[in-house]
């Protein structure tokens, strides 16, 4: 995939405001850390995870993605009537129809002529959703579009800590470790074909993309429903992690090669590069395989978590914001999530 006429205009995210320490997790998990004989700060050791952000418990999706979408409007001056499509991404939803971005587009007050609807694609849905918008706007279908979403750590997590008390096996908690790195977020990415006269005169042109996939390997994250009786259903995630990343960086090494020679790049071309943030043992694994020096990288998963689709706009935000992100700078977003599906963009800064 190469593109010509597209630009990222605005990166504007929304952090959640409850600040939640790998600690406060484990406390609740004493009992089963007292059977298992696992030593408290086992979490943070293992994650590289100190805290993560939670939302309240009466928050809705719809209105994270909306305060991350408004910040994107104002920051940028860019009229609502120019937004060809808003589209919301995110694993997390208000609802099962309509789709959430329907609330989203009405909050913001989109024309009739705006296409409005959600992407599904696990933890790189905003890539995706990026995309999507990035096809419309170089086909000439529209001149703008704002991909948007939000994610909630903190149901499922509560859920997956009353699973491992009820059965505390070290199986149990091997597959629910991933499930307690959870934090939560929004975000909105604002594109444009550059034509725009805006605010921020922030203009980050998208080069092209690399995506493979290895659905065979489906199974090995899952976040559903299941029954637990007859009549009763309960919301469920487990992760077999240690297949999970081995796979994983496997997908991700064999997306990388394809991305650099399309973009008839070498290692050295590549200033800097934003990870989907999962964690220290998934950092270590895709940039020593990759062969990109960590001082190319910026990290945020040690005080945000991993958030799911925000977590790599939110990190590119935020090393924008520091300085880390320069312009003219080489940058590539490295996503790879369940499916298991990996997506590569490259832009110039």
């Amino acid at each position: 995939m190469k593109y010509s006429r597209v630009f990222i205009n605005s990166l504007a995210y929304e952090l959640a405001p409850t600040v939640i320490k790998s600690s406060e997790l484990e406390s609740r998990l004493a009992p089963l850390y007292k059977k298992l004989h696992i030593p408290m700060g086992q979490l943070a050791a293992l994650t590289g995870i100190i805290e993560r952000r939670w939302w309240p418990e009466d928050h809705r999706l719809s209105d994270g993605a909306i305060m991350a979408a408004k910040k994107s409007m104002v920051e940028t001056g860019i009229d609502i009537n120019d937004i060809g499509a808003v589209v919301y991404t995110g694993v997390c939803r208000d609802q099962h129809e309509p789709a959430t971005a329907c609330r989203i587009a009405s909050a913001l007050g989109v024309n009739r002529s705006t296409a409005i609807y959600d992407i599904s694609n696990a933890c790189l849905g905003v890539l995706s959703g990026i995309l999507d918008i990035a096809n419309r706007i170089e086909l000439g279908q529209i001149k703008a579009g704002l991909v948007v979403s939000c994610e909630s750590a903190r149901h499922i997590v509560d859920i997956t800590i009353d699973s491992m008390l009820k059965n505390p096996s070290i199986q149990n908690f091997a597959q629910s470790l991933a499930t307690l790195t959870g934090g939560s977020g929004a975000t909105a990415v604002l594109l444009t074909d550059g034509s725009f006269q805006l605010k921020n005169q922030c203009q980050h042109q998208l080069l092209g993309a690399s995506h493979l996939s290895a659905p065979e390997h489906h199974d090995l994250c899952q976040w559903g429903v299941q029954k637990i009786g007859l009549k009763l259903q309960q919301e469920f995630m487990r992760t077999n992690a240690v297949p999970l990343l081995k796979e994983g960086v496997k997908l991700a090494n064999e997306t990388w090669q394809h991305f650099l020679q399309q973009r008839d790049w070498t290692i050295d071309d590549v200033d800097k590069v934003i990870c989907h943030q999962v964690g220290s043992s998934n950092q270590k694994q895709v940039l020593s395989t990759l062969q990109i020096p960590e001082s190319k990288e910026f990290p945020t998963f040690p005080y945000l978590g991993n958030m799911g689709t925000v977590s790599l706009p939110i990190t590119a935000a935020i090393a924008n914001e520091q300085g880390f992100l320069k312009k003219g700078d080489n940058v590539s977003f490295l996503g790879i999530g369940s499916g298991l599906n990996c997506m590569m963009l490259g832009l110039k800064w």
